[in-house]
């Protein structure tokens, strides 16, 4: 009885082996069919990229958060972060060593910054291009570039010379990298900025003024109207408060799952 039962077993499994190699082969007949003037090696090759491909796009999804001074980019992207189980990248404003004398002397440090940003952020995305997970990012390299270096040269806050050099810099460095797969950019009125940056009292933007912001502004409303390098998702945040209220958070935060 026992002799039946392994040879029965056997027979099962030679039959289950022999359907799966049938599956293979009709597989590998489809495939022919798509590439019918691809030699074997070709086939098997362009198979092999596909794969690839695909599974290094379902690891390496990367969303940017961008806007202006007290938007709530950094609390976005904590918040996110925790939620989606994401890899957070965060502005270095705690140990840049520009920041203080900047906002004193904008004209003197203006470039010293924005090469110390550009610089923190090229890394960073360096970093992300070589990691495996998915990672979300307190602003963009795009910004510096876009937003504050040429409303800094237009208010006579860096030199011409300066300017230039950063962005023959930044055009340089942007070759070697990749634009997020979605970028959401939190939009803001400069009463609503004015009071969040108010309101969190970090001691060296006391100094910032309504000009300023207003210019920054300006730009972001024309950089992200004219943005294609890849999906954009723009949210007001004016009437939200995403850090308190839980119901505002979530609306974000549905808004979000359903673009990634």
């Amino acid at each position: 009885m026992r002799k039946k039962s392994e040879g029965f077993l056997a027979k099962k499994y030679c039959f289950s082996n022999f359907l799966m190699r049938l599956q293979s082969v009709k597989s590998f007949l489809r495939i022919q069919q798509n590439y019918e003037n691809k030699s074997i090696f070709q086939i098997i090759l362009l198979f092999s990229l596909k794969k690839t491909i695909t599974l290094r796009l379902k690891y390496f999804m990367r969303i940017s958060i961008a806007g202006n001074i007290g938007a709530g980019k950094t609390s976005l992207t904590k918040l996110v972060s925790k939620s989606l189980g994401y890899t957070p990248y965060y502005e270095d404003v705690i140990s840049n060593p520009y920041l203080d004398d900047f906002y004193n002397h904008m004209e003197r440090w203006s470039f010293n910054l924005q090469i110390y940003f550009l610089n923190s952020r090229f890394k960073n995305l360096l970093e992300m291009n070589n990691g495996k997970k998915n990672i979300i990012q307190d602003r963009t390299i795009y910004e510096d570039a876009y937003i504050f270096a040429p409303s800094l040269n237009a208010m006579g806050l860096m030199p011409k010379r300066d300017y230039e050099n950063y962005l023959s810099l930044f055009e340089t460095m942007i070759n070697l990298v990749k634009a997020p797969d979605l970028l959401v950019y939190l939009e803001s009125s400069i009463p609503n900025l004015v009071n969040k940056i108010h309101k969190r009292g970090r001691e060296y933007e006391k100094t910032i003024s309504i000009e300023y912001l207003s210019r920054l502004n300006e730009r972001y409303e024309a950089w992200i109207t004219n943005y294609d390098s890849g999906k954009l998702l723009k949210i007001n945040v004016d009437n939200l408060d995403f850090i308190e209220n839980k119901s505002d958070y979530n609306k974000i935060l549905d808004t979000i799952k359903k673009e990634i």
